[in-house]
């Protein structure tokens, strides 16, 4: 009901979500037959349903690598972020996971539900990693020793200051940024670029991811994931998990837009990175995530929702960030658009005003000296359409014949 509620709010989201949800039928069937790649595909549209969809969009042997490179560094993550294993076993699984993945008979069992299924077969992975090109396996296994060391140095090392913390999201997300950059590379279709780009690139997406998920992480059984910075948090509370009590709200949401304004650092090397893509399904690919993340910062911005609950973009504006993402003007246009959403939530009094509209008004200068805002369709709607009951009601006589269709339609197991 909640879906059928926001389409009526927002009723030109229909189509993009009908698309998307074609789409994803439309890749589901996309399995390949051999049971380890088979197993590959299933998996990622288990553990990611929206980057499975990306990621369809590349030519088959470069999606096979991101695929595989994605469900490595996913098992990876899934050990780190275990907290019921002990340190002493933890710590050296992560420094040689990069040997484990050339071994189809290594599995380690971790984490919960899907993830648990990926680490109890985690062969499957092995089988199709040893049948990639042998550029695409010294990237993977390269980017998998740098982060498996960086991850075992911060299980035993806290995220004090910026600087520890830029250097922990390297490490889980930088560098996953560097080992995409080498494997598009490898394909032929795009040029090496700079690891200080590629660095940024999924800095960008870790900060945001970060952010919002600040209760999760807080509130994680049997200890607390912290990853926001002593260095930012410490100016507003005494400990961390004092940001989710209600009589520290005021506080709280000022340290998280101290928060989003760190992130929000990132944006001119991202536009830079995806400015120089020659391909359009791996540019396609790179910059629908950082546009969803522009996008949540928006949403997230002074907003005490974050220390609440699941703060995300309504599931109609990520389809139409997925179905109008194709140039580079879509880009500029949609980091514009939601800058201009977040900018008049910038409070004078809040102490990071300053820097955060410094930096916004840095972004919408990016987006306006390329020239090419007036080529895109708006993300902001300015006057709310009014619409008929007669619309209202075709449109719910459309939705109940698609989904019926879509149903009786659906694959049988």
């Amino acid at each position: 009901m909640g879906t059928l509620g926001a389409i009526l709010k927002h009723p030109d989201d229909f189509y993009p979500l009908l698309k998307l949800k074609m789409a994803v039928r439309h890749a589901e069937k996309q399995i390949p037959p051999q049971p380890h790649w088979g197993f590959c595909y299933s998996m990622l549209h288990k553990v990611s349903r929206s980057f499975a969809l990306v990621v369809q969009q590349l030519g088959t042997e470069l999606r096979d690598a991101v695929c595989i490179f994605y469900l490595v560094l996913r098992a990876l993550d899934t050990v780190e972020d275990d907290t019921s294993i002990a340190t002493d076993v933890k710590v050296p699984i992560l420094m040689a996971f990069h040997q484990h993945i050339y071994d189809p008979d290594w599995h380690f069992s971790c984490g919960t539900k899907d993830y648990k299924v990926l680490m109890d077969q985690f062969h499957h992975v092995s089988t199709a990693f040893l049948e990639l090109g042998k550029n695409y396996q010294k990237a993977i296994e390269d980017i998998t020793m740098r982060m498996g060391a960086g991850m075992a140095k911060f299980i035993c090392k806290e995220v004090e200051t910026i600087a520890d913390y830029d250097e922990y999201c390297h490490y889980v997300a930088g560098l996953v940024g560097l080992g995409l950059s080498r494997l598009f590379h490898a394909s032929g279709k795009e040029d090496l670029a700079s690891d200080s780009l590629s660095n940024s690139m999924g800095l960008f997406l870790q900060k945001t991811n970060i952010i919002r998920d600040y209760l999760e992480d807080i509130n994680e059984i049997p200890k607390s994931r912290m990853f926001w910075p002593r260095e930012i948090w410490s100016k507003y509370v005494d400990k961390l998990e004092d940001l989710k009590y209600e009589e520290n709200s005021d506080k709280a949401v000022q340290c998280l837009n101290d928060m989003v304004t760190n992130a929000l650092i990132h944006v001119e090397d991202s536009l830079q990175y995806m400015s120089a893509l020659r391909d359009p399904a791996i540019f396609r690919f790179c910059a629908i995530p950082q546009i969803m993340a522009i996008g949540t910062l928006a949403l997230c911005y002074n907003n005490i929702e974050v220390f609440r609950g699941v703060v995300k973009m309504r599931r109609g504006l990520t389809a139409k960030v997925i179905d109008r993402t194709r140039t580079m003007a879509d880009v500029y246009g949609a980091f514009f658009d939601f800058s201009c959403m977040l900018k008049p939530k910038i409070e004078k009094h809040d102490p990071s005003a300053t820097k955060t509209l410094s930096r916004i008004e840095t972004i919408q200068k990016l987006c306006r000296e390329s020239g090419v805002l007036s080529k895109r369709k708006s993300y902001i709607i300015r006057n709310e359409p009014r619409y008929s009951s007669a619309t209202i009601a075709m449109l719910f006589i459309l939705l109940a014949i698609i989904f019926a269709y879509l149903s009786a339609n659906r694959p049988k197991n």
